[in-house]
């Protein structure tokens, strides 16, 4: 009877997970197909068929309208984000493992926990306000410096519950023979929390890279656009060339679909190993 119950259920969370897999497949194959249509045809033609005249005139299209620029202007956003923002993180939740009995560092800890209550659109009025009295208004740096701040809270409570699940015996051994805290966090710490180290990294990493509102409220010219914004350059007066936003929608894709591949293995076991408790 146990058996035909559990039988039933894999035949049910089966059936779930191909029709969650339907449901995420769609939209990315109609974004890629029609990437590949001029306007007449996405207009005319069946949004789901393949085109019968594929085209490489939309990625054309992007590439020439400053699409490199904007490229690189959200590499700088998001790694001037995310190393600074790892590297603060694994530091302060090392202080904050190993320093359990302060009462400074869980005051810290507690800081940190409370920015994760703190939504970005609650705070986009005083960032706006601090960017223009520093005088970083629409550069990428004025992008820089709020994303690090955002993506700290997290970062440390994931690394925290990470490190957490290191032996202490570990660090006692160490310390035997003589290691000081710098060596342990280098030799000890740091190899054993990489897997959560990848999970942050990879994780601010998507959300500064199709971040809208901070380069939108931040920025002015063209020339500090980062990706998200640059749709708008395919946006005439009264319409959107969709097949053109969605090859730019690709090409956007595709560097965090290769980071991802890249470190996947990493990536699920830094989610779920640093919870395991």
């Amino acid at each position: 009877m146990g058996a035909r119950k559990l039988t039933r259920l894999n035949w049910f969370g089966g059936s779930a997970a191909w029709l969650w897999l339907v449901i995420v497949m769609v939209p990315l194959y109609w974004i890629v197909v029609t990437s590949f249509k001029d306007e007449s045809a996405y207009f005319s033609q069946n949004p789901f068929a393949l085109p019968s005249a594929p085209t490489l005139a939309n990625y054309r299209m992007v590439i020439e309208a400053d699409f490199p620029r904007y490229f690189v202007n959200s590499v700088i956003v998001t790694a001037g984000t995310i190393i600074p923002a790892v590297g603060i993180s694994f530091l302060a939740a090392y202080a904050i493992v190993r320093g359990a009995g302060s009462r400074f560092l869980a005051g810290v800890n507690g800081l940190f926990l409370m920015g994760l209550a703190i939504p970005l659109q609650a705070t986009i009025i005083p960032v706006y306000l601090l960017i223009i009295k520093m005088r970083l208004y629409d550069s990428l740096l004025a992008i820089v410096l709020p994303s690090i701040a955002f993506a700290i809270p997290l970062s440390v409570l994931v690394l925290t519950n990470f490190i957490r699940d290191v032996p202490k015996e570990l660090f006692e051994s160490m310390r035997v023979d003589g290691a000081t805290e710098w060596g342990m966090l280098r030799t000890l710490a740091f190899p054993l929390t990489r897997p959560a180290l990848v999970t942050v990294a990879i994780y601010n990493g998507l959300g500064v890279w199709n971040g809208f509102l901070l380069p939108l409220i931040l920025t002015q010219s063209p020339e500090q656009r980062t990706l998200p914004l640059a749709l708008w350059t395919f946006q005439g007066q009264y319409s959107v060339n969709v097949p053109a936003v969605l090859a730019s929608v690709v090409l956007t894709t595709l560097p965090i679909a290769i980071l991802y591949a890249v470190g996947r293995r990493q990536l699920l076991s830094g989610l779920t190993a640093g919870f395991s408790r």
